[in-house]
């Protein structure tokens, strides 16, 4: 396998990680006004993600820092023509960082109460507009000759792209409803998993419209057996949901939404930014990467590296695997 090659699956890899992890961080936090009907509900909600949802973070980082290194090209095109969808998905994570990390630092429910917005808020931007900016990588954006990106924001608002947008924020939504069936006792539990079939039924529906228009813009055959596979995925964790196997449909939900990845970064190989003006303008994986001497050097860095990463990852969800619960004195208050 080329270099190139390796590199555009390892970071593929990196936004699986990320979708899958921080996806569930995101639904949680859309969720809060919904699931959570008092503050010590909604308190018990943060608790299920408060010792992970920084670290799950650490994977969007890694895979733009991956990205610079080993397809400057595409950083340069990307993160310069969707500049202020990126800002916005930015300056919605670091809200979300604050509201998390001070909601406790005062106790009035006032300040607690308005904490809980912004993590909603912040949660809520960055499920959509991760959508919206992958939806139009895959479709192809306006690039010139030169690599550069000629369009603007209301470009990246068509309808495929929105459509993109919808389907990772009720995937996350979806993926958040069964993480609280697997951390939560109670009546969080008992709602969470009231509201997952028919969420999840809609969200199977818009997503399968996704993935089909998705393949049928730019994929082979490859990317569409995939896109299948991950919507019997996602009915297996629905079915799971019905069972009362939580652990089964939260496995099957993160599956879904990595095989999701897989069919859109295969349906986008060999390009990296398909230019909608002239297909010879495109950014792929050849003309977008860095000198195979970087690469080899990155290379071993990362397996020397990303193994300890994983294993230290595993074992911080296996240190905090408990369910939580709401104390009984808050609820009868």
């Amino acid at each position: 396998m080329e270099l190139t090659t390796l590199w555009f699956a390892l970071i593929a890899i990196l936004w699986i990680g990320y979708f899958v992890l921080e996806g569930f961080d995101f639904g949680v936090g859309i969720l809060l006004h919904v699931i959570g009907r008092n503050e010590p509900e909604r308190r018990a909600m943060i608790r299920t993600i408060g010792p992970v949802w920084d670290g799950n973070e650490v994977w969007v980082l890694v895979a733009g820092g991956a990205t610079f290194a080993a397809f400057p090209e595409w950083y340069a095109t990307l993160f310069s023509g969707f500049y202020l969808a990126l800002f916005l998905i930015l300056v919605a994570l670091i809200l979300r960082g604050i509201g998390i990390e001070y909601r406790n630092k005062r106790g009035d429910l006032a300040w607690r109460s308005r904490m809980d917005i912004i993590i909603a808020v912040g949660s809520f931007l960055p499920a959509l507009l991760w959508g919206v900016a992958f939806a139009n990588i895959v479709q192809g954006t306006p690039i010139d000759a030169d690599k550069e990106f000629t369009g603007n924001l209301i470009t990246l608002l068509n309808p495929f792209g929105l459509l993109g947008g919808v389907t990772t924020l009720l995937l996350f939504v979806t993926h958040g409803l069964l993480f609280l069936t697997l951390k939560t006792e109670g009546e969080i539990r008992e709602r969470a998993r009231t509201l997952t079939l028919p969420v999840g039924l809609v969200t199977a529906v818009v997503a399968v419209v996704f993935l089909l228009w998705a393949n049928a813009i730019r994929g082979d055959l490859l990317s569409l057996v995939v896109a299948l596979v991950a919507a019997v995925a996602y009915l297996a964790a629905l079915l799971a949901v019905r069972l009362r196997k939580e652990g089964w449909a939260f496995f099957g939900s993160a599956l879904t939404i990595g095989l999701a990845v897989v069919s859109l970064f295969l349906a986008l190989f060999p390009d990296v930014m398909p230019s909608s003006l002239d297909p010879a303008w495109s950014l792929t994986t050849t003309n977008a990467a860095s000198t195979p001497y970087t690469l080899t050097i990155m290379t071993i860095v990362a397996v020397i590296f990303v193994p300890v990463v994983l294993i230290y990852q595993v074992w911080t969800y296996y240190i905090f695997r408990k369910r939580v619960t709401v104390p009984r004195a808050s609820v009868e208050a």
